[in-house]
C-alpha cells in the first residue's frame, strides 16, 4: 500500500487542513457558477427583479441534479477512503468505477425528465406567468450540462478522498473562472440574458468535468478510474448508495424546502417575497460553503483513521471539525445581523427588495451556528459508514420539521411570509442539537471501547 497522503501520521488538525482549505475553496468557487449568474441576472435593467425570482424557481431543479451527484459521489467516495486506509486499493477503485458509471446513467435520465415535466414543474414550485419566461429559459439551457455537473461534482470527491486537496480545488476554479468570465460576456455582450448566464455555466461545467475525467484517468493517482471497474456491481451499488443517501436525502429535502417556500410566499407576499428568498438561499450557499468544506475535508481523515484502527486520532478529528464550524458560523451570524443590507445589494438594488429582505434576512439566520451541531454530527455518521443514522437525521431536520413548519407557522398568529422564514431556525435548533447529541452518545463515547 502506497504511504502517501498517510493520515495516520501527523497531526490531526493538520491533516483536515490540508484537505479542507482547498475543499473549501473549491466549494465556495463552485458555488459562484450558480450565485454569479444571480448576481448578473439581479442587475439586469427592466426586469431585474422578475428574472432573479425567475432563476430562483429553477433552483430546485438544479438542486435535484446536484443531489444524485451527492448520491453517488459522497457515497462512493468515504468508501474509498476506508478501504485506503485498510490498504485495500482494488476494492477502492471498483467503488469508484460503479459510482461513475451510475452517475453518468442517472444523468441522462434526469435531463430527459426535467425536459419533459419543465412547465407543469415550474409552476408546481410557485411560478407566475411574469416569471415562468425567465426560469424555462435558464433551464432549458442548463440541462444540455446535467452529464457535466454529475460527473465534475460527483467523481471530485473520489479526488479529495486520495488526498489531492489543491486537485480538487483546482478542477472547480478552473470551471469557476470561465464562467466568471463569460457570464458578462455572454449575458450583456452578446445579449442572451438569461440564456447568456446558462450557456456561460454549461461551458465552463464541462471543462471542469473534462479536468476531472483525465485527472482519474492519469498514473499519478493513488487509484485509477478503469473501464473494467466500470461494470456495475449489485454488492457495491447499494452499499454506495446506502452511504450516500444522507447526501442525497440533504440535498433532495433542501429542494424540497426550497419548493414549499417559493409556493407559500407565493401565496402570502408574491413575487417579490419568492425574489427575497432566492437572495437569502445565494447567501446561504456562499455562509454554508466553508462548513462543508471542513467537514468533508474531515471525512477522509476520520474514514482512513477509522479504517486503521486509530480510534483516538478519529475522536481529535471530530473535536476539531466541531469546534472549527461553531466557532465560524458564529462569527457569520454575527456579519449578517448586524449589515444585511450589504448582500442583497449583491444581487438586486430595488428599495422594495431591500425594505423587504433586512428583516427576512435576521429571522432566517437566527441563531445559524447551531446548523453546526448538525453538520459535525451528519459528517461523522458518513465518514464512518453508519449510513442509517445520516439518512435519519437528514430527513428529521428537513423533511420532518422545516417543511411542516414552513407550511404552519404563515397560519399562526398572522406570521405570514414571517413565519416561513422562522421556520429555518427552529428546524437549526430542533434538528442540530438532535443529531450532535445522538451522534456523541452512539458513536463519540464508545469508539475504542468495544472494537467500534
Amino acid at each position: 500500500m502506497d504511504t502517501k497522503n498517510d493520515f495516520s501520521k501527523g497531526s490531526v488538525a493538520k491533516n483536515i487542513w490540508s484537505l479542507a482549505v482547498p475543499m473549501t475553496v473549491a466549494q465556495l468557487v463552485n458555488v459562484l457558477y450558480s450565485v454569479v449568474d444571480r448576481i448578473y441576472i439581479g442587475h439586469l435593467p427592466d426586469a431585474s427583479t422578475e428574472a432573479l425570482t425567475g432563476i430562483g424557481l429553477a433552483l430546485p431543479v438544479i438542486t435535484m441534479i446536484t443531489a444524485f451527484s451527492n448520491l453517488f459521489g459522497m457515497g462512493g467516495a468515504p468508501l474509498c477512503s476506508i478501504a485506503r486506509g485498510a490498504g485495500d486499493v482494488k476494492r477502492a477503485e471498483k467503488i469508484m468505477g460503479n459510482s461513475f458509471t451510475l452517475l453518468l446513467m442517472t444523468g441522462v435520465i434526469l435531463m430527459a425528465f426535467c425536459y419533459l415535466t419543465m412547465r407543469p414543474m415550474l409552476y408546481l414550485f410557485g411560478a407566475s406567468d411574469q416569471t415562468y419566461p425567465y426560469a424555462q429559459a435558464y433551464l432549458s439551457v442548463y440541462l444540455t450540462g446535467t452529464l457535466f455537473v454529475m460527473i465534475s461534482l460527483g467523481m471530485n470527491n473520489f479526488i479529495n478522498a486520495q488526498g489531492f486537496g489543491k486537485m480538487g480545488m483546482l478542477t472547480v476554479l478552473i470551471g469557476a473562472v470561465l464562467n466568471i468570465v463569460l457570464d458578462p460576456v455572454f449575458i450583456f455582450g452578446f445579449h442572451m440574458g438569461v440564456y447568456g448566464a446558462a450557456a456561460a455555466t454549461v461551458i465552463s461545467q464541462g471543462v471542469s468535468a473534462a479536468y476531472v475525467f483525465w485527472f482519474l484517468r492519469g498514473n499519478h493517482v493513488l487509484f485509477r478510474l478503469n473501464k473494467k471497474d466500470m461494470r456495475l456491481e449489485g454488492k457495491l451499488i447499494r452499499e454506495i448508495t446506502g452511504l450516500g443517501l444522507s447526501g442525497f436525502v440533504m440535498s433532495v429535502t433542501n429542494g424540497s424546502v426550497q419548493i414549499v417556500c417559493n409556493a407559500m410566499l407565493s401565496r402570502y407576499g408574491g413575487d417579490l417575497y419568492v425574489g427575497v428568498m432566492t437572495v437569502i438561499n445565494s447567501v446561504r450557499e456562499i455562509i454554508t460553503m466553508p462548513v462543508n468544506g471542513l467537514t468533508n475535508g474531515a471525512q477522509p481523515v476520520i474514514g482512513f483513521n477509522y479504517g486503521a484502527g486509530e480510534y483516538e486520532r478519529v475522536k481529535k478529528a471530530i473535536r476539531f471539525m466541531g469546534t472549527s464550524c461553531i466557532v465560524f458560523t458564529c462569527a457569520v451570524w454575527a456579519v449578517l445581523f448586524a449589515v444585511p443590507q450589504f448582500f442583497i445589494h449583491l444581487f438586486n438594488s430595488e428599495p422594495e427588495l431591500l425594505e423587504a429582505g433586512v428583516g427576512a434576512f435576521r429571522i432566517y439566520f437566527f441563531g445559524i451556528f447551531l446548523m453546526a451541531l448538525q453538520f459535525t454530527g451528519q459528517s461523522t455518521f458518513v465518514a464512518l459508514g453508519k449510513s442509517k443514522q445520516a439518512v435519519f437525521f437528514s430527513l428529521l431536520r428537513k423533511a420532518i420539521i422545516v417543511i411542516p413548519l414552513t407550511i404552519c407557522l404563515p397560519m399562526i398568529g398572522g406570521l405570514g411570509v414571517n413565519g416561513v422564514f422562522l421556520a429555518e431556525p427552529v428546524s437549526n435548533l430542533i434538528g442540530g442539537v438532535a443529531c450532535f447529541a445522538t451522534m456523541y452518545v452512539t458513536v463519540y463515547r464508545k469508539l475504542g471501547k468495544r472494537g467500534e
